[in-house]
C-alpha cells in the first residue's frame, strides 16, 4: 500500500511540476498578467485542488484492512483521472489566453468534490462490510473453535476404533450450522461439557466410554442444528 502511494506521489509531483512549467514558462500574451491578483487567485485554488487529490489518494491507500483496501482500490483510478483532468483544466486556465479563469477553478473544484464524495462512500461501505464480518466471526466462533478441537482430538487418538468414532464427531461438528445465537447458549454449554468428557475418555483410552460420549454429542449437535433452523 505504501509502494502504491509512493508511485502515485511520484506521478503527482511530475504532473504538478509540468503544470508549473507550462504556467510560468509559456507566454500569456493577451491574457491575465502573471503578476496580477487574478492570476495568483486562480493558481492558488487550482494548486489546492491538486493537493486535495493527493490527500484523497493517501486516504484510499492508508487502509490496514484488506476488505477496506479492496473497496478503496477503484478510488485510485478515480483520483488518477481527477488529477489528469485537473492538470488539463488548470493548464488551459492559466496558460491559454482567453480561457476563463473561473472555468478552470470550477472544473478542478468539481473533480475534487467528486473524489472526496467517492472516498466517503467507499469508507462507509468498507466499515459496513467490516462490521458484518466481525459479527459473523463472533457468531460462528463456537463451531469454528469446536471443529479445531475435534480435529486436534482426532489427531491424538491411536486406537483405530476410537479414530473412526472421532472422525464421525469431527464430520458432525464441521458440517454443523455455523451461525450462533444467544438462545443456543445453554445447548452449546452442554456440547462443550460432553466434548470435554469425550476428550477425557480418549486420553484414558476407554473405547466404550468414547462411543457413549460421542453418541450423546451427536444428539446435542443434532438438537442445535434443529434449533438453528428455527431461529433463522
Amino acid at each position: 500500500m505504501k509502494k502504491m502511494f509512493t508511485f502515485y506521489t511520484a506521478i503527482w509531483i511530475v504532473l504538478l511540476a509540468l503544470f508549473n512549467v507550462i504556467v510560468f514558462v509559456v507566454p500569456r500574451e493577451g491574457g491575465i498578467a502573471k503578476a496580477g491578483g487574478a492570476f495568483w487567485f486562480g493558481y492558488f485554488f487550482i494548486t489546492v485542488a491538486f493537493l486535495g487529490q493527493l490527500v484523497c489518494a493517501w486516504i484510499a491507500l492508508k487502509q490496514n484492512s484488506l476488505h477496506k483496501l479492496f473497496y478503496h482500490i477503484p478510488l485510485i483510478t478515480i483520483s488518477f483521472t481527477g488529477l489528469l483532468v485537473s492538470v488539463a483544466a488548470g493548464t488551459l486556465c492559466m496558460a491559454v489566453p482567453g480561457f476563463p479563469m473561473w472555468a478552470g477553478i470550477v472544473i478542478c473544484g468539481v473533480v475534487l468534490a467528486f473524489s472526496i464524495v467517492s472516498i466517503l462512500k467507499a469508507s462507509v461501505a468498507a466499515e459496513l462490510v467490516q462490521d458484518i464480518e466481525d459479527k459473523t466471526k463472533e457468531k460462528t466462533f463456537f463451531i469454528r473453535s469446536l471443529t479445531a478441537d475435534a480435529e486436534s482430538l482426532l489427531a491424538r487418538a491411536t486406537d483405530p476404533e476410537t479414530k473412526a468414532v472421532l472422525q464421525e464427531v469431527f464430520e458432525a461438528v464441521r458440517y454443523s450450522d455455523p451461525m450462533g445465537h444467544t438462545a443456543l447458549a445453554g445447548l452449546e454449554s452442554q456440547i462443550t461439557m460432553r466434548f470435554s468428557a469425550l476428550s477425557a475418555a480418549v486420553d484414558a483410552q476407554k473405547t466404550e466410554t468414547v462411543k457413549a460420549a460421542a453418541n450423546e454429542l451427536f444428539v446435542l449437535i443434532n438438537d442445535r442444528n434443529k434449533k438453528c433452523k428455527l431461529l433463522k
